[in-house]
């Protein structure tokens, strides 16, 4: 079957120093022909002249070729670092596209066929789409190491391991006729154990692993007018929210997105609470409770002689509201005059990322999702192997939870979670 040869830009859109086209497919090699005159020795910058095909100037460029099997999709490629104006890149654009077999890639087509040339598992292409995205430090540690194929390996010890242990389930099934010398049980349920606890230990980290990708939530809470939207603006430098000495001016919940010491942090600011007629208000309070329950960590204000609005859950931080004009029994905060700020942001810090140091190598929900549905057929299968007539079904329980593994890296047909991925990937990835 003749693949095509696809082109894009890989570079961001617009204007830029430097903008990089790159060309995958088994011609890629003809478009250096095309417009260098040439092909450039394999993966060193080589710097040419570029013309279109009646000699006239395009561009000086460097130009770096990768051999097939040595490249970001595995096949031949090319790329080209124009300058990067408009006109440059649109010039060379055209002239790749009226090459023979030369056509424009679609949406993270690049990508995709590196996952087909076997260079790439969908973990670490989730890993890609995660780096691409990434904000803060934390984010780009996490995609990285997803990225570099850690999940991968993982899951290839353990369908190692389990594949192990089926085999010998079913050699006992095969020669159930016969004198085994040796009783295969204990080390089927020390391989299969092994993996459950791996997996286990795996599954409690990948909540945290998504709140990584996407966002921890701190809730502001507090009675009405003790501080909370002047203490959101405080932290995030700007005026995010109203500030009034009116009680019950923040009536809906208020986000701002902050990158604290590496991580991702979305900052609520709440309506306060308290019994209230005002039917909007009293809305507003309901979804503060709510949002405040579901958050990842809560920054309480109180004000002297108040009682708690709610009660603290485990790591909640409890300030004393307004300290430049209040003191109490707890650490004090202003918004006001910056009082206690780096204090707070280094608590959150602490909380959070010791909460980060929980994840392993499974960071989405659908890792979990799989891994969940393997521990479920390995317990079935350690209480299966104890009977001897159900050897068998414990042996097809094991190649179930195979399965479910092999879903992790792509090794079962997914479909439907490759254009779940693909899609958000851009033009020239």
């Amino acid at each position: 079957m003749i693949v095509d040869t696809i082109f894009a830009m890989s570079s961001a859109q617009g204007k830029a120093g430097v903008s990089v086209l790159r060309v995958s497919g088994p011609h890629a090699f003809d478009a250096c022909r095309a417009l260098c005159g040439d092909v450039p020795p394999r993966r060193v910058a080589s710097l040419r002249v570029l013309a279109d095909s009646t000699g006239e100037l395009l561009d000086q460029a460097l130009v770096l070729t990768f051999a097939k099997g040595a490249s970001f999709t595995g096949e031949k490629s090319v790329e080209f670092q124009v300058h990067g104006s408009i006109a440059v890149v649109t010039a060379v654009l055209n002239e790749l596209a009226k090459l023979p077999d030369f056509r424009m890639a679609d949406p993270g087509e690049f990508t995709r066929r590196a996952l087909e040339n076997g260079c790439l598992d969908i973990a670490q292409i989730e890993g890609l789409a995660d780096l691409i995205d990434a904000e803060t430090e934390m984010q780009r540690k996490q995609a990285l190491r997803v990225l570099s194929g850690d999940l991968g390996a993982r899951a290839e010890g353990w369908r190692r391991d389990l594949i192990r242990a089926a085999a010998l389930i079913e050699a006992t099934i095969d020669f159930a006729d016969e004198d085994i010398p040796v009783d295969v049980s204990p080390e089927v349920t020390a391989l299969v154990s092994a993996v459950i606890q791996d997996l286990d230990r795996e599954i409690a980290g990948v909540v945290v692993a998504e709140r990584i990708r996407t966002g921890f939530e701190v809730a502001i809470l507090g009675s009405p007018n003790v501080g909370k939207s002047t203490l959101l603006n405080a932290l995030a430098g700007r005026d995010a929210a109203i500030t009034s000495d009116v009680a019950g001016t923040t009536r809906d919940v208020i986000e701002v997105r902050m990158d604290i010491k590496g991580l991702p942090v979305t900052l609520l600011d709440t309506a306060g609470l308290r019994d209230t007629e005002d039917r909007v208000e009293a809305i507003g309070v309901e979804r503060a409770k709510i949002r405040a329950m579901s958050a990842d960590l809560r920054v309480i204000l109180v004000a002297p002689d108040e009682d708690l609005p709610m009660e603290p859950q485990a790591d909640d931080i409890v300030l004393l509201a307004k300290s430049d004009i209040y003191t109490g029994d707890y650490p004090g905060i202003s918004g006001k005059t910056g009082a206690g700020i780096d204090q707070l942001v280094n608590r959150i810090a602490d909380v959070l990322s010791k909460r980060a140091s929980q994840t392993g190598v499974a960071i989405r929900l659908r890792h979990r999702d799989a891994m969940l549905r393997g521990v479920k057929y390995l317990r079935a299968a350690v209480e299966l192997s104890r009977d001897p007539d159900t050897a068998d079904l414990a042996a097809e329980e094991l190649h179930s939870a195979v399965r479910a593994l092999d879903s992790l890296v792509g090794r079962v047909d997914i479909d439907s979670v490759l254009d779940e991925i693909f899609a958000s990937f851009c033009l020239g990835k």
